[in-house]
């Protein structure tokens, strides 16, 4: 057998190093489009330059001046939130604390301008809108980036109008196909700005006999469907021509929802918004009477439309939504609750809630317009379509005195978190806790192929998140109860303390303050036998409850034993078996509202309060009431109906209570 020469070798190698070399090259092409290029909406979230910056830089040095920007301080709709840091914010009736000091602002010049993100407070106004027709969703896809279906521009245009930007909300979200806004954003002071937006009907103009000056209209229709609707914007004056007040009412940003609900906070619907940060909601705290009550909003089911009215006498009954909206006014009104809390379920799902964000922008109108703190966990339904839980929290952060929490990212669900609610006093002294846990939505089995298929069993409270439960309550510190307020500070403010008579006759000990939980699914044990009251001989059970089968899930981790009964308000034996959590605040269950006593902690349910979610003939829909006093030694607990008829008051804990549980 002759072996290969060197020449014949050279010729076998030279045939196969073209192919070989196109093969390795559309690998790695094939790598780096599925695999390693992973494409982000950029770091809207941090603060960076923006690209066309250095022209402001430039120009506002040369003319020795600078761009002037709203001052939040200036602002009618948020100066309610804020105080001077040097002086006690008497208006709030607490010491310690300034949610808005203007040296915590940033500047708004450092936000980018090629990222569209609703959630960041431009300043900066745009110059150009136009709409585009796609096969595909801009940025849907690794390949597909938000240029594919761009509007024609130049390096030119790019440097003088700005960029591009994609509004990432595709108009035909239920159809086939994508229609996508662009505009461009720019900080340049010589171009002309959008003040105004108009959409009107084929063949209309929205200056009608008027001057056509200024105005432009988009080629392609926004709404294709007869009659075709499209967006007409006007340009006016640049910023170096503006007053102060015209730069107040520049269009600093556009989105889509969909239904006929109110847009997203900050926003109207075509016209001039006002730019503004959402107001911050303050730190929870007592009074300084040393009261602090809670309303529980459970199961709301909205959707993109208005909604459905279901298991009510009302008639005529439209628009379901609206008319829930209006009874949570109604309550609101009526209790003035410290703290609104939203116990899941907030979206119906089931295919109503197809654009989340469209949902969430009107689910807490009724809290946040009456300027109240407010937090949340998730139901079952919340996610079922639409956006993740992930995207959903950061929705609910971008909204008006919103304290809802992502919480860990390595444990199971999105907002396992804690609120501290603190004395009023200078002290500080944290006095309540409330925990809040996500119970997930459906389990998940083998038959959840690529996320088409789901299982039908509930989720429920998984180990990772009982041992992250336990690591917060060992972080919590003790303090002197009951407690008492430091009147030490300023002898011209004295304390107006409460009589003695409507203090607990107890010791004082050292101990963790009382706590609450929240969360949508019940637990196993919310369905167990309860504790008996030792002075009548009657089970601690009050409330409907038997109108509708259990709602907890399957199977379990033992979150009730391994978690709650296991936090203790005090590790000394001298402390007994005082449970850290004294209540814990279910939904899911529309028809149940009772609240019974397990084993030394309550299980109240909070009913059903929308008419957009099931009910009953003769059932009135309900929110739950904690009213906390005496510094967070007394809890107390009632209904208010749709109503207005407050049923099954009682007192949980403190003065009034029960006498304590005595087992193991």
């Amino acid at each position: 057998m002759a072996l290969p020469t060197f020449p014949r070798l050279a010729r076998f190698l030279k045939s196969i190093f073209a192919p070989a070399t196109a093969i390795f090259c559309f690998s790695c092409l094939l790598t780096f489009i599925f695999i390693l290029y992973q494409p982000t909406p950029g770091p809207g979230r941090i603060q960076r330059l923006g690209w066309q910056s250095w022209d402001v830089i430039l120009d506002s040095a040369a003319n020795g001046n600078q761009v002037d920007v709203e001052n939040p301080q200036n602002d009618e709709e948020t100066s309610g939130a804020i105080s001077d840091p040097n002086t006690p914010d008497k208006a709030h009736g607490v010491d310690w604390w300034n949610v808005t000091d203007p040296a915590t602002q940033f500047d708004p010049v450092s936000l980018p301008l090629d990222v569209w993100d609703p959630l960041m407070p431009h300043d900066t106004g745009l110059s150009e809108i136009a709409a585009t027709n796609c096969w595909i969703n801009p940025g849907s896809w690794p390949w597909a980036s938000a240029d594919v279906c761009a509007p024609w521009s130049t390096n030119e245009l790019d440097t003088t109008r700005g960029k591009w930007v994609l509004v990432d909300q595709n108009l035909k979200k239920q159809g086939y196909g994508s229609l996508n806004l662009y505009y461009r954003r720019t900080r340049r002071l010589d171009i002309p700005l959008i003040n105004e937006l108009r959409i009107v009907a084929d063949g209309e103009t929205p200056y009608g006999d008027g001057d056509p000056t200024g105005w432009s209209k988009v080629k392609t229709a926004v709404s294709p469907r007869n009659p075709k609707m499209f967006l007409w914007y006007k340009t006016g004056k640049s910023l170096r021509q503006m007053s102060d007040d015209e730069k107040r009412n520049i269009i600093t940003e556009v989105d889509v929802l969909f239904g006929d609900d109110k847009p997203w906070y900050g926003f109207e619907r075509l016209e001039p918004p006002v730019a503004r940060v959402p107001p911050t909601a303050p730190p929870l705290h007592f009074s300084r009477e040393g009261k602090f009550k809670i309303l529980q909003i459970a199961d709301l089911h909205f959707s993109v439309t208005a909604g459905i009215c279901r298991d009510t006498l009302i008639s005529p009954c439209d628009s379901s939504d609206n008319l829930t909206s209006s009874l949570m006014s109604r309550a609101l009104d009526a209790e003035k609750p410290d703290l609104v809390i939203f116990t899941g379920d907030q979206l119906n799902g089931q295919g109503t809630s197809w654009d989340s964000k469209s949902v969430l922008a009107k689910f807490a109108v009724s809290v946040t317009e009456r300027g109240i703190p407010w937090a949340a966990v998730f139901g079952n339904h919340d996610d079922e379509d639409g956006e993740t839980r992930e995207t959903q929290v950061k929705w609910m952060q971008g909204l008006p005195y919103s304290l809802v929490e992502t919480g860990p990212k390595d444990i199971h669900g999105v907002g396992n978190y804690l609120l501290k609610v603190w004395s009023a006093d200078a002290s500080k002294t944290h006095l309540l806790t409330l925990y809040f846990l996500d119970s997930g939505s459906y389990s998940k089995g083998w038959f959840d192929i690529g996320g088409i298929l789901h299982g039908t069993e509930y989720d429920w409270i998984h180990q990772d998140q009982i041992d992250w439960f336990l690591e917060e309550s060992s972080r919590i510190s003790a303090i002197e109860r009951p407690f008492t307020p430091d009147g030490a500070k300023d002898f011209s403010d004295l304390w107006e303390r409460q009589s003695s008579d409507q203090l607990t006759p107890t010791t004082r000990r050292l101990a963790k303050p009382n706590a609450l939980m929240f969360f949508h699914i019940p637990l196993e044990e919310a369905y167990s036998a309860a504790d008996v009251d030792t002075r009548t001989g009657k089970p601690l059970n009050v409330g409907q409850h038997d109108i509708e089968g259990p709602g907890n899930a399957k199977r379990q981790a033992g979150f009730f034993h391994k978690g709650v009964l296991a936090a203790k308000t005090s590790d000394h034996r001298a402390g007994g078996d005082d449970r850290e959590v004294k209540v814990i605040a279910n939904g899911h269950c529309h028809l149940t509202e009772n609240c019974k006593r397990v084993k030394g902690v309550w299980m109240c349910f909070g009913g059903g309060g929308s008419y957009s979610g099931y009910g009953k003939i003769g059932f009135d829909r309900r929110f739950r009431i904690y009213d906390i006093s005496d510094y967070g030694e007394n809890i107390r607990t009632y209904k208010r109906t749709e109503h207005d008829e407050i049923v099954d008051e009682m007192v949980l804990v403190g003065a009034g209570a029960p006498p304590p549980y005595q087992g193991v």
